[in-house]
């Protein structure tokens, strides 16, 4: 391996361990009767998990000093906003209904109240590093007249389990016969109360996360993904091998054909492929454009391989807060020089002379629709005063990376690209004026070819975008990575495979404008995962809310953008070594 290698192998390792570190530097022993911080986090709709607000936002009690904890990047990027709960759950030490605090709830607050029992919300907090949840509240409706009820909890039970001196797993009851009713508006007395049980159990500390990965990993849920998974691999393998077979026997055909015309050139005039041989390494039009997509397809490419062998070693555990987010902002600004050196080194092999231009170009091809959608969301979640808002302090460390590494990396790329000094390797040469296109019948055109390449990688891939999507946005957790890895692969090799095969289909129709084309199927992927998106969003999902659908459409369309820049890459990449290869096959004169 070379040093550079081993050093980026190392640089991985070093992130990893960084994500995986605890912010608060506590090993999670304790004495009987330590204190066990206890932060509550935030509360929000249950079926808009983008919707959440700070826990203090309602009329609950409080500490008379409430301190907010310090939260790493990832976390604050993923909307935590933890402050310190009034509850003492000190280690080992039971309760029974010990009183939190009194007060007397004005009717705005029941009215506020009220409306958060109608909408289903719920709170998180975490105890030692553990997330716990429960309702609010509920609502009865009196099914013969119609009348809802609206009743608030206000005793909660801890159920704590321990193993030694450290704590292990931790539940949380809301008793229906211990509430309130806030239906009426008037002011309401209320005793909120809790209590505290502690129990022994032999589970190691080192296995204390696996209760969260149970739902993702049940029998029934790996059977589907596994049956997902070869079903998947049987589809594409049958449709691949049958287009291989059909591709293979036609290339031989052709290249028998070929041969034989070499033999008698004045008697035969050329056609198919070989006759636009002069045509085909013709540089695309928009070359500033091109070069830009490959570079940013190609780092976008590079970014997801990364996230991927971060996922596989386990530093994404369960409810390992922000660790995902912060593993996107710090791969992506370390790998921009991927980009800038791809596209400055390809703009030029298109002989291209703005460099420099098409440098910033790539720079905010993806960054810029992002940091639009960014804008507009975070002014949308300040509107809300929802903990979607990212603070100013936030803000500026974004920018801070973007300005210091982000750039800087992409401006070295592009000086190494530039410096390359790489020629486009293509065995014809091009004629000075390009050969006219024969009308072609309408289903060759782009949005139907666009349609026909999507379709099969995306058939490959779809069963398992319903675990992603309801895990991101709901309420269930992902941890079966290796799925969804290979998914990933396959995904890759298919796109790969059928932008291929429709380059060829194109190229022996006499059509020699294939380099955007390549583009445009490849990335077509993107499109129908939008599409997904849409029958989710109405089909799959319980979301509404203007805050919710614009964070759901909105950053789902730039997940959706940035497939189609990586696949379109990836198409592009596999059509030119085909292109090459069967050219190079050949006597071009």
């Amino acid at each position: 391996m070379t040093r550079a290698g081993v050093g980026g192998v190392l640089a991985l390792v070093v992130l990893a361990c960084a994500l995986g570190a605890r912010a608060d530097g506590s090993d999670h022993k304790y004495k009987d009767g330590d204190h066990v911080p206890l932060y509550a986090n935030k509360v929000g709709p249950f079926h808009n998990p983008s919707e959440t607000y700070r826990y203090y936002d309602l009329p609950f009690c409080a500490p008379e000093h409430p301190k907010d904890k310090k939260e790493a990047l990832g976390e604050v990027l993923n909307g935590d906003r933890l402050v310190d709960a009034p509850y003492e759950l000190n280690f080992k030490e039971d309760k029974n209904s010990k009183i939190l605090c009194k007060k007397t709830l004005t009717k705005e607050q029941v009215a506020k109240l009220r409306d958060a029992v109608a909408k289903d919300y719920y709170f998180q907090m975490y105890y030692d590093d553990l997330p716990l949840w429960g309702f609010l509240g509920k609502m009865d409706k009196d099914r013969e007249q119609g009348d809802a009820k609206y009743l608030l909890f206000k005793h909660i039970h801890f159920d704590i389990m321990y193993n030694d001196n450290r704590v292990i797993e931790i539940n949380v009851q809301t008793d229906p016969n211990v509430a309130v009713d806030i239906t009426e508006d008037k002011e309401v007395p209320i005793e909120f109360s809790y209590s505290v049980t502690w129990k022994k159990t032999d589970i190691p500390f080192e296995k204390r996360m696996e209760k969260y990965s149970k739902s993702s990993s049940m029998p029934q849920h790996l059977e589907i993904h596994w049956f997902s998974i070869i079903n998947s691999c049987v589809t594409v393998l049958l449709l691949t091998g049958f287009l291989a077979t059909i591709l293979m026997r036609v290339l031989k055909n052709d290249f028998i054909k070929y041969s034989h015309e070499d033999e008698s050139l004045e008697d035969q005039e050329e056609t198919g492929w070989k006759y636009i041989h002069g045509d085909v390494f013709r540089f695309p039009k928009q070359k500033s454009l091109f070069a830009a997509i490959i570079g940013s397809g190609t780092q976008l490419l590079a970014l997801a391989i990364f996230i991927f062998l971060l996922a596989l070693v386990g530093v994404f555990y369960p409810y390992n807060r922000g660790a995902l987010f912060t593993a996107l902002v710090v791969i992506y600004a370390l790998t921009s020089g991927i980009a800038g050196y791809t596209a400055t080194s390809f703009y030029l092999q298109l002989e291209g002379t703005n460099w420099v231009r098409n440098l910033i170009f790539t720079g905010c091809l993806f960054c810029g629709p992002l940091f639009l959608t960014f804008c507009f969301l975070n002014t949308v979640a300040i509107a809300y005063s929802a903990t979607a808002a990212l603070p100013f302090g936030t803000i500026i460390v974004i920018i801070l990376i973007w300005a210091l590494v982000t750039s800087p990396l992409l401006v070295l790329g592009g000086i190494a690209g530039k410096n390359s000094n790489t020629e486009f390797q293509a065995p014809c040469r091009t004629t000075k004026y390009p050969r006219e296109i024969p009308q072609l019948p309408w289903y060759r055109s782009t949005i139907p070819q666009m349609a026909m390449a999507g379709f099969l990688p995306f058939s490959a891939i779809y069963i398992e975008l319903h675990y992603i999507f309801a895990s991101i946005w709901g309420h269930k957790i992902y941890t079966i990575y290796s799925i969804l890895f290979i998914v990933f692969i396959i995904l890759i090799i298919v796109t790969a495979f059928v932008t291929v095969a429709l380059t060829y289909f194109q190229l022996a129709v006499e059509d020699h404008e294939w380099w955007w084309r390549s583009v445009l199927c490849g990335g077509s992927t993107g499109i129908f995962i939008f599409f997904y998106c849409i029958y989710y969003y109405h089909a799959r999902s319980d979301m509404s809310g203007f805050m919710q659908t614009s964070f759901f459409f909105g950053y789902m369309t730039c997940v959706c953008y940035g497939f189609f820049l990586m696949l379109g890459t990836v198409g592009f990449r596999a059509s030119l070594f085909f292109v090459r290869h069967i050219y190079r096959s050949i006597k071009c004169e």
